[in-house]
């Protein structure tokens, strides 16, 4: 009898211990589970734009998590300056290449680019010039069999991370027309969370009227690329309100033959309160976001 009841107390401590293990994996499996949902809502990961110190042309280097993204190339003769700039930024594979328009300043480094370094996809508004420059620009393409894209309006690009590229302009009659090469330009706005910035290559002051009468609000960008250097024919004064950008960034050369940026554009930035910034005097002009806040920095400080 006495064997038998302390059979009975092993076995009921035996099931204790069990159910106490198995209430133990559960305390330990919820840990876990307020540990991934911590995870899943931490800060956003940062992204990188840069407006390089390239001279009079415009070249835009983006770097998300996921993606590396170049917006314009800079003129000819600065294709040694942006590939050492490219390689200072252990950039090795660019994921999407996007050409904004077919002029010098802007096209001109693509041949470098192309060679130097590997380029997933190539984007640009898909008119065509006949000049030397966009001619190489296009057999090179064409040679390494890099898939290309005409990107129009209403279109939308994925930069990964979050973030993406609205494209407002412009449209395919507007290219299938013909017509003044920078007005078709293209115009996109990066947006991530709340931090947007809107890229306007040389569109001019007609288009700007066009796409505002378009997107209105829209438009609304954190940051704004200045139009075509800062030129008296672009920035609108009514598109310019629609942006209402806390900063805007010029890219122009130092004592440049064109005298970018002009007063009249300057006086209207100024009289709007944003903050300028120029790659003639401030060198490189590096945005850091995480969705939410940014700081800007200098080159030249």
């Amino acid at each position: 009898m006495k064997k038998f009841f302390n059979l009975i107390v092993v076995v009921i401590m035996a099931v204790f211990l069990i159910m106490a293990v198995g209430c133990g994996n559960a305390v330990d499996k919820s840990k876990n589970a307020d540990t991934s949902k911590a995870v899943a809502t931490k800060t956003n990961n940062p992204i990188t734009i840069k407006m390089l110190n390239i001279g009079q042309g415009d070249s835009i280097l983006i770097k998300t998590a996921e993606q590396v993204i170049l917006i314009d190339t800079g003129d000819v003769d600065m294709r040694d300056k942006l590939v050492g700039l490219l390689k200072k930024e252990n950039v090795n594979v660019i994921d999407k290449l996007i050409i904004t328009h077919p002029h010098a300043d802007h096209l001109g480094g693509a041949y470098a680019v192309l060679k130097e370094f590997t380029v997933k996809q190539v984007y640009d508004n898909g008119q065509t010039t006949t000049n030397a420059t966009y001619r190489t620009y296009m057999k090179l393409i064409t040679s390494k069999k890099i898939p290309y894209k005409q990107l129009l309006d209403s279109e939308n690009l994925n930069f990964g991370s979050g973030v993406s590229f609205q494209v407002f302009s412009p449209t395919a009659d507007e290219i299938k027309a013909g017509g003044d090469l920078n007005s078709n330009s293209i115009v996109g706005k990066l947006v991530y969370n709340k931090f947007s910035m809107l890229f306007t290559g040389d569109c001019e002051a007609d288009r700007e009227r066009m796409i505002l009468a378009k997107y209105g609000s829209q438009l609304k960008s954190t940051i704004l690329k200045s139009p075509h250097h800062g030129s008296k024919t672009s920035s609108n004064r009514d598109y310019l309100k629609a942006i209402a950008p806390e900063a805007v960034l010029i890219s122009c050369g130092i004592n440049n033959d064109y005298k970018h940026p002009h007063d009249v554009t300057m006086n209207k930035y100024n009289d709007l309160k944003m903050k300028i910034y120029r790659t003639d005097k401030d060198g490189t002009i590096t945005i850091e976001t995480d969705g939410d806040s940014y700081q800007i920095q200098k080159e030249n400080k």
